[in-house]
């Protein structure tokens, strides 16, 4: 699975990408907000960091619209990926911008019918929000488990890229069910490593190494 990080703050992402573990951005309208910064210079930011994908979402919701705001934000970088709505426009933008080279993100998507959609626009990725169907007392795990079964039926390549993750279990479920990406906050991400046997373990290795009175390398 690869590991995306949902946030525009990029103290936050050079701290992860230099762990080695980050893959992706993403971001959106809100996560700029959040930011403070104009969206092209905090996105070109963004991109100097990671090399993989960094969504940048269209605000657009008609066609042309779309396309004028797709052509700005490939320019910032390489790794750019545009984030498009699920409806269709943005599938009709989805194509069209695929079928140019571009990488696409599908966001917004709520049923496995909506992933089939855009599976056949050959989008590079699909979102669905796990959280918020969680929110409305909707499993959000049968719908990546939905949208996997039918992607394997007919050998789709577009990557399931789980999205509203608000838990360490909601990513150890959608590895197991098999989506290929899992983008989280950075308290998400960092969360992933703590257990507490492992902190009680390394107590008591210290405990005892400090009773040898012994140094490693001096």
């Amino acid at each position: 699975m690869e590991f995306f990080v949902d946030t525009a703050d990029v103290n936050e992402i050079r701290e992860l990408a230099e762990t080695g573990l980050l893959d992706g951005v993403t971001t959106n309208p809100s996560l700029i907000m959040k930011s403070g910064r104009d969206i092209m210079e905090v996105t070109k930011e963004i991109c100097g960091i990671v090399d993989g994908p960094v969504s940048a979402e269209v605000t657009a919701l008609d066609y042309e619209g779309m396309m004028r705001e797709a052509a700005v934000l490939a320019k910032i970088a390489d790794n750019i990926c545009i984030k498009l709505p699920l409806t269709m426009d943005g599938l009709k933008a989805c194509k069209a911008l695929t079928s140019d080279g571009h990488k696409t993100n599908v966001t917004l998507c709520f049923s496995a019918n909506q992933a089939l959609l855009a599976a056949k626009a050959g989008a590079t990725y699909i979102s669905p929000f796990i959280g918020r169907l969680d929110d409305m007392a909707i499993d959000g795990m049968e719908l990546i488990e939905d949208i996997r079964t039918i992607y394997d039926n007919y050998d789709f390549k577009t990557k399931i890229l789980a999205a509203s993750i608000r838990t360490v279990n909601h990513v150890k479920e959608a590895a197991l069910i098999g989506a290929d990406v899992a983008t989280v906050p950075p308290s998400t991400l960092k969360a992933l490593v703590k257990h507490p046997l492992t902190d009680k373990g390394i107590e008591g290795f210290l405990a005892d190494w400090a009773k040898t009175g012994q140094k490693i390398g001096g």
